[in-house]
């Protein structure tokens, strides 16, 4: 007899709240209360398209309505759906296949729903966050890979690359690598919940560090959406999709180093912004900042028609 298939459909919602990157959740209670995306099956008869169908599930479910969107990748490996994004009767025998989603928000405004919330990304992905420095988080988790590589000299290649060990160099872009690496080893919830073991016990602030599990293959895709954003502010002008038709500088600063995870030089930053010539000037000042009110600016939107647009350089700030 041959297993049926059901497509899932999965948004990654992405917005900036007080300075961080924020993404939207729902709650589902039949598994704790886990937090999960938004998702739901697509429907061949009633729907005209897997986009169509993925902004009506995200407006029903958290009442919020999509802006930007893009497809971001399928998901299919066997057993990823492991439990349990309910998606109806017909998807309890079947193989899940999801379609991921990345959309971003100018504004994470309130959904209006108990199930629904904005949550910062950090709580899924702790280590990914080096705007302060390199995380705390990452001293527990670098402690359990080194136990865990042993003495394989492959492993400890790819932690020593991934999570920059030893003096390596930390790239932004490789969170869904570094994810998938503390799948391998087994330290993060999904693992053992998917092989359908029970989970190893472990300090109470390695959990911590490992960050909050989601549903099914939830944070796998969320990892996916980051490293595609990650990597696209460097190529395209995403990031104004994140912010309001006026802004400062500062905040498009403070944004880009939400989603990057890194901190910027400011004055290198402002060159290449310049360089770029991608905002004007609106010859107004933002009196709400709580200090020196500071010029009020805009995407330059016009131009993505005209020319080639490339997206912002990260200059970091060194020590």
């Amino acid at each position: 007899m041959e297993t049926p298939v059901v497509i899932g459909l999965s948004a990654v919602v992405v917005a900036i709240h007080d300075g961080a990157g924020v993404v939207l959740t729902v709650r589902s209670r039949h598994a704790g209360e886990r937090a999960g995306l938004p998702f739901g099956p697509f429907d061949p008869e009633g729907h005209r398209t897997f986009e169509l169908a993925m902004r009506a599930f995200v407006t029903e479910q958290t009442r919020f309505n999509l802006g930007f969107v893009e497809q971001l990748y399928t998901f299919g490996d066997k057993g990823r759906d492991a439990p349990l994004a309910d998606m109806g009767d017909a998807s309890r025998a079947a193989r899940v296949i999801s379609v991921g989603y990345l959309a971003l928000a100018p504004a994470a405004v309130d959904t209006h729903t108990d199930d629904s919330g904005w949550q910062a990304w950090s709580r899924f992905f702790p280590w990914e966050d080096w705007r302060d420095g390199r995380p705390a988080a990452l001293q527990l988790i670098e402690q359990a890979l080194r136990r865990w590589t042993g003495a394989d000299a492959q492993r400890l290649a790819r932690a020593r690359l991934l999570f920059a060990l030893d003096g390596a160099p930390w790239n932004e872009e490789r969170v869904l690598e570094r994810y998938e690496l503390l799948y391998e080893a087994g330290l993060v919830q999904e693992a053992a919940r998917d092989r359908g073991e029970t989970a190893a016990t472990l300090p109470a602030p390695l959990v911590a560090a490992l960050g909050e599990p989601m549903l099914s293959d939830h944070r796998r895709i969320l990892a996916t959406a980051l490293s595609r954003l990650r990597g696209k502010l460097k190529y395209r002008p995403v990031v104004f999709e994140l912010m309001p038709e006026a802004f400062t500088l500062s905040a498009l600063q403070r944004a880009v180093e939400a989603i990057a995870g890194v901190p910027l030089h400011k004055q290198n930053f402002r060159r290449a912004l310049e360089r770029a010539e991608l905002v004007e000037g609106l010859g107004r000042l933002d009196a709400e900042t709580g200090g020196r009110p500071a010029e009020l600016f805009r995407f330059r939107r016009e131009i993505l028609g005209a020319r080639p647009v490339s997206g912002l350089s990260l200059p970091l700030l060194r020590d």
